[in-house]
């Protein structure tokens, strides 16, 4: 027989063994977990079972325009962003360091549409001046106006090839310009509101438009031909987004729609965020969606399926304008409370 004292410690060993190993073996997981899943280690266990905090993503957060926030864009190599405003200055910055490069102004009103050509080279910004400036972007100096809607300009699109402008405006229409020469080719027309938001497809051919009016139209980019109009919508559409492969076209209003391009047909309508939603933009993979909205939030949605993934938290107002960079690592949103903040995208 087995002294009882002996037993008692060999027990006692054992279990703080496994007492030990159980605790290390989970923390061990949810690290290889938060990694493999949101690109951090979590390091609080308790983070894999509740929500990643926004503060994990946010990067920085960059201070300097006096007013609303109505645009952000990043240059075709993801090292420069270029902000809109309506303190009607545009601001270039540097996105590693976050300082600020340089301050473009001239625009007499809001700047509420800024668009970079293929090539890097080329800045073009839209305004409630009712004027179109084209700007050398490595020196910022003005190279010409475009002169054409009645009412402010909203919203802008380059083609691929980097050879045409569309602009959308206050007066209802859409006007195609040569980008090369400064021409007007022509001018849609067909929306009964303002055009709140364009898109151009990448292979150069298709010309999606969102408008106050709460239809989308989808036209022939060279032709100007309407191909089809979308409706769904209760309320103004804000934003439209096309995937990079062409077959996906996102809608957004108080609602977030996503169609099938090529049938037109509805395939989700998510409704997760509480008020209008201003802003989207798909990752260069096609399988993110993120969307900015009047709620103060960033939702990041998978595509595909239209599943809320994470959402992102930390402006103090309305989240106007977000875009992706080429990579698809990089988020930045531009806010009604005149910060931009620059987060980490998790991998898929």
């Amino acid at each position: 027989m087995k002294p009882i004292q002996k037993t008692t410690q060999r027990n006692l060993k054992k279990l703080f063994i496994v007492g030990c190993t159980i605790p290390l073996l989970g923390f061990a997981g949810t690290q290889i977990y938060g990694y493999v899943r949101y690109a951090i280690f979590p390091f609080n266990p308790i983070f894999i079972i509740t929500p990643i905090p926004s503060s994990y993503f946010l990067e920085k957060t960059l201070s300097g325009h006096a007013d609303k926030i109505h645009a952000v864009v990043l240059s075709p190599d993801g090292k420069t962003l270029i902000s809109g405003s309506e303190d009607k200055t545009i601001k270039i910055w540097d996105i590693q360091t976050g300082d600020l490069k340089s301050t473009i102004t001239g625009h007499n009103d809001s700047v509420f549409a800024i668009a970079i050509s293929p090539d890097g080279k080329t800045l073009i910004s839209g305004s409630l001046d009712k004027s179109i400036k084209i700007w050398d972007l490595q020196t910022s100096k003005l190279q010409s106006t475009l002169v054409g809607h009645k009412f402010s300009v909203r919203c802008l699109a380059i083609s691929p090839d980097g050879k045409t402008l569309v602009s959308g405006g206050s007066d209802d229409t859409i006007k195609i310009w040569n980008l090369q020469t400064g021409e007007l080719k022509f001018t849609l027309t067909g929306h009964s509101d303002l055009v709140s938001s364009v898109a151009i497809s990448p292979d150069g051919e298709t010309l999606v438009s969102g408008s106050y009016d709460k239809t989308i139209k989808v036209w022939h980019l060279k032709t100007g031909k309407l191909k089809s109009t979308l409706t769904g919508h209760t309320v103004w559409v804000h934003s439209v987004a096309i995937s990079p492969d062409g077959k996906t076209l996102v809608s957004t209003a108080d609602d977030i729609k996503i169609w099938n391009l090529f049938t037109n047909k509805l395939q989700h309508t998510n409704n997760e965020h509480t008020h209008h939603v201003y802003s989207s933009a798909i990752s260069p993979d096609g399988k993110t969606l993120v969307s900015g909205s009047d709620d103060k939030t960033i939702k990041i949605w998978n595509l595909s399926t239209g599943k809320l993934k994470l959402t992102f938290t930390g402006h103090k107002d309305s989240v106007f304008a977000i875009t992706i960079s080429k990579d698809g690592k990089t988020l930045v949103s531009g806010s009604y409370d005149n910060n931009i903040k620059i987060w980490r995208l998790p991998p898929e």
